[in-house]
């Protein structure tokens, strides 16, 4: 009898263990299963964004939601056991259904997808090419290689963590591409301007002008010395062709001297007749605005006082007085 009843309990055992490890198996399976890609094939790009606060089971929720996990449970689960919680990151991400829960969760704790970012009118490519180094880490010479002076649009950029230079360089030209109409382009042909003339204009006028009263009345200072075919003049221009200063640590030379004014180059414009090859930076809509709608005035000359302020001047001895008056 007492073996019978040992043999029965032997048997109980081996049913208990046998019913766990089915169970810790059928577990594993279920484990790997609901962590596995909603849809290997579906490499279809989806927006998901992480508020700040939002805790793990809100994020698995909303990952459910998207359809871009199997199971809520298995993610929140993976990201307790891996200890990760912590580290998931708030911001704007780029997901897909062909990933699996493991490597969604690894990228929500990566930060930002994607990255603001500011380039201000009158930049030339390389002050641009720092910040995009800075930022994106984008090597300045890959930047440098593709874009073009002066159509490197001025504006506040949401661009993808991981973009390539060529793709920065494209959503900056399609910006240009979309601000710059083409009535504005046909108005510059009416002053014998190409859009290339056009934006290399409007990069002087950037530098040149400071307030949206000014940059008019500089465009049509320039235009009409370029129409009798007088040099232009512009300190800008030398200042590009100068380059990167390493004492001030700027790409504009703050103080021209003499000398400055002698050097050989063909963005010296007191020296040449006409526009300069190419633009001297990427000037912004209401330069390239003056340009195409410069104010008709008495002035042949300007100057800038140490202050920055333009004082106009319509023959050369009322300009001399100018240069007496502010700079001397």
């Amino acid at each position: 009898m007492k073996s019978n009843n040992l043999h029965f309990l032997h048997t109980r055992l081996i049913i208990f263990f046998f019913v766990i490890i089915v169970g810790f198996g059928g577990g594993i399976l279920w484990w790997n299963e609901q962590l596995q890609a909603v849809d290997s094939l579906d490499d279809t790009q989806i927006p998901f964004r992480v508020e700040n606060g939002q805790g793990v089971r809100i994020i698995a929720t909303n990952l459910a939601s998207e359809k871009l996990i199997r199971s809520p449970i298995a993610f929140f689960l993976f990201v307790k056991f891996r200890g990760i919680e912590t580290k998931l990151q708030a911001g704007d991400f780029r997901l897909y259904k062909s990933m699996d829960a493991r490597a969604i969760a690894e990228r929500l704790t990566h930060g930002y997808e994607d990255v603001w970012v500011t380039t201000l009118e009158g930049w030339r490519n390389e002050e641009i090419a720092n910040v995009l180094s800075k930022n994106l880490d984008i090597p300045t010479t890959e930047f440098l290689k593709l874009a073009k002076e002066g159509y490197m649009f001025p504006d506040t950029y949401r661009i993808p963590r991981d973009a390539t230079a060529g793709a920065v360089v494209n959503m900056f030209r399609m910006t240009f591409d979309e601000k710059v109409s083409d009535s504005m382009q046909q108005t510059a042909k009416k002053y014998g301007l190409s859009i290339d003339e056009m934006v290399t204009l409007a990069s002087m006028v950037e530098r040149e002008g400071k307030t949206d009263d000014d940059r008019p009345v500089i465009a049509g200072v320039l235009l009409k010395r370029l129409t009798a075919g007088w040099p232009l003049q512009v300190d800008a221009t030398l200042q590009y062709a100068l380059g990167y200063q390493p004492k001030e640590k700027s790409w504009w030379k703050k103080a021209l001297t003499i000398q400055d004014k002698s050097i050989d180059s063909q963005y010296n414009t007191y020296s040449t007749i006409g526009l300069p090859p190419a633009p001297i930076c990427n000037p912004g809509l209401s330069s390239i605005r003056a340009v195409t709608s410069p104010k008709e005035t008495e002035y042949w000359y300007y100057i800038h006082d140490p202050s920055g302020n333009v004082h106009f001047a319509e023959t050369i001895e009322q300009h001399n007085a100018n240069v007496d008056r502010y700079l001397r």
